[in-house]
């Protein structure tokens, strides 16, 4: 698979950490992809606008998940913020013709990256040298 298959979906952490995952096909688990990738028991999607779409844990706010600044931050820029998001989140894209989830694509990723970096949210860790330290 080359990059520019490569089906990919953007986690934040409350505490501002992001990474890339992979976004399985849409007949290879991605409800278990979401349950493991934001370490919850039960997702709810957040529409963000027509071509983004937010995954949250659906307990976050009662269990007392912290409060996902980049997150609420990434909404309140598309939307009128009503609320605040807990916990680990998953950005994908909006939804095809049949219902199922897009990966993001490369332009998405990079001005999710840029939001979230110039937000004042995000943590970028450093490199990693040939130690992987």
């Amino acid at each position: 698979m080359t990059d520019a298959q490569q089906r990919l979906a953007l986690r934040i952490e409350a505490t501002g950490q992001f990474e890339l995952i992979d976004w399985p096909q849409p007949d290879g688990g991605t409800l278990n992809a979401l349950l493991a990738a934001i370490g919850c028991r039960a997702v709810d999607a957040v529409t963000i606008s027509a071509d983004l779409t937010m995954w949250v844990d659906d307990e976050g706010i009662v269990t007392g998940l912290p409060v996902n600044g980049g997150a609420t931050a990434l909404y309140a820029a598309h939307r009128p913020p009503h609320q605040t998001y807990h916990g680990t989140v998953v950005i994908t894209g909006g939804a095809d013709r049949h219902g199922d989830t897009l990966p993001l694509t490369t332009d998405q990723i990079s001005a999710l990256i840029e939001f979230h970096c110039t937000a004042g949210e995000s943590f970028v860790p450093r490199q990693r040298d040939r130690r992987g330290m």
